[in-house]
């Protein structure tokens, strides 16, 4: 199990469909051939644009006044009303002269028109409103060594001047937050080591130097600065793989020339200070927000220790307002991202 962040996850049941639409002439044939070629298979698709002009002819009984509601042509309203019920088979509406009253299938549909048209109406207030320029929404990943300190400072500056975002925060490991980013569920990430892949782009804003953290009682602990070398025979607390600090840390230590004895593996950089205090091994940790109690933390002086710390976002995809403004304020902070 990797982060807490929140994964979202949608299924397709697609062993069941209704049929499509029977074309009647040659433009219904091209309509129902392009519905076919996007894989279209619900009366939905067809249906959708009509569900406004049924509910007004079923609001006011009357075709006229619905047509003068809707700004369109009284005779092209009552065309698309024929047709709906001839697509369906069922007669919606019964005809008294120039009124209408529905139906018991004109009335069943209304009721589900009315809720399809309601959530379609909400969904697009949603979206507008987290397009807003003034009180939109940010989706911003993080790791979790970047949440006590560092995300919440750069969200206070920011809006300083935005006080109006909102923000979906989501902490994960590098990886999940990169998946998250294609999917489409975040906007950015600040994440390590920084990602190089042709369907991101990524920035490098900031590094961030690793300690080697032992037991304070530790023979080491009287240090101020080691070789990492010298810590080649100790067990090792670290990440799980596929973390980016594991990455660094199996890295940092080849580089050292040895490979570490790995005796716990975790998800959270705290957790493994924790585990360091309690005496099962010493780890290559960023700096703590706050100073933990039981252990020392020694300055790694060859190989140089760091991770680099860089934002990404998925090219080609359109920002919004609030999203092009953090993303360019994040971009101002190359070199001072990290509190010192």
């Amino acid at each position: 199990m990797h982060g807490n962040g929140i994964i979202d996850s949608v299924t397709h049941d697609r062993s069941s469909r209704a049929p499509l639409l029977q074309p009647r002439n040659r433009k219904d044939i091209a309509e129902v051939a392009d519905a076919t070629d996007l894989g279209v298979s619900s009366w939905a698709w067809a249906l959708a644009p009509r569900l406004a002009q049924f509910t007004a002819v079923a609001r006011h009984e009357h075709v006229t006044r619905a047509a003068q509601e809707l700004g369109m042509p009284q005779p092209t309203l009552s065309r698309a009303i024929v047709r709906l019920e001839e697509d369906l088979g069922v007669a919606l509406f019964a005809r008294h002269g120039r009124t209408l009253s529905l139906t018991p299938a004109g009335r069943s549909f209304l009721a589900s028109a009315e809720r399809a048209l309601a959530d379609l109406e909400r969904a697009t207030d949603s979206v507008r409103a987290d397009a807003d320029p003034t009180a939109g929404k940010v989706a911003f990943g993080f790791l979790h060594t970047l949440g006590p300190e560092t995300v919440p400072g750069l969200i206070r500056t920011f809006r300083a001047d935005h006080p109006r975002v909102r923000f979906q925060l989501v902490q994960n490991y590098g990886e999940a937050m990169i998946e998250r980013l294609r999917l489409g569920d975040l906007d950015l990430c600040l994440t390590s080591p920084v990602p190089d892949y042709p369907d991101l782009v990524a920035r490098r804003l900031d590094e961030q130097k690793l300690r080697l953290v032992v037991p304070d009682d530790h023979p080491l602990a009287s240090r101020k600065r080691i070789r990492l070398a010298e810590a080649a025979g100790e067990l090792f607390v670290t990440l799980e793989p596929g973390y980016g600090l594991r990455r660094i840390t199996d890295a940092l230590c080849a580089e050292a020339g040895f490979t570490p004895r790995v005796a716990f593996e975790g998800e959270e950089a705290e957790t493994l200070r924790g585990l360091v205090a309690a005496g099962l091994g010493v780890a290559l940790l960023p700096p703590p927000a706050v100073p933990r109690p039981g252990v020392s933390e020694l300055t790694v002086t060859a190989p140089r220790a760091v991770r680099e710390i860089g934002v990404a976002w998925l090219d080609g995809h359109p920002d919004t307002p609030p999203v092009a403004a953090f993303k360019k304020f994040l971009l101002s902070r190359r070199g001072v991202l990290l509190p010192r």
